[in-house]
């Protein structure tokens, strides 16, 4: 239980989001591999899953940095 209460603290919070991050990116990269039309490599369906979760999550940090200023 104490491992939790670490890796929950501010300081851990980049290395657990990176973590949690990849490994959603294992969970749908098998999904846009088989959602393309054209037979496309493995490494590439992993590539594009990557570039939309971080775009997703810019998404989201831009929408709580615009409506919420006062935190940053």
């Amino acid at each position: 239980m104490e491992y939790l209460s670490m890796a929950i603290s501010k300081g851990h919070r980049v290395p657990l989001s990176l973590f949690l991050l990849l490994c959603f990116n294992l969970l749908l990269a098998p999904a846009v591999q088989a959602a393309t039309p054209v037979a496309e490599s493995r490494f590439s369906a992993y590539t594009i899953t990557l570039l939309g979760l971080v775009i997703l999550s810019l998404c989201v940090y831009l929408f709580v940095v615009i409506f919420q200023p006062e935190r940053f």
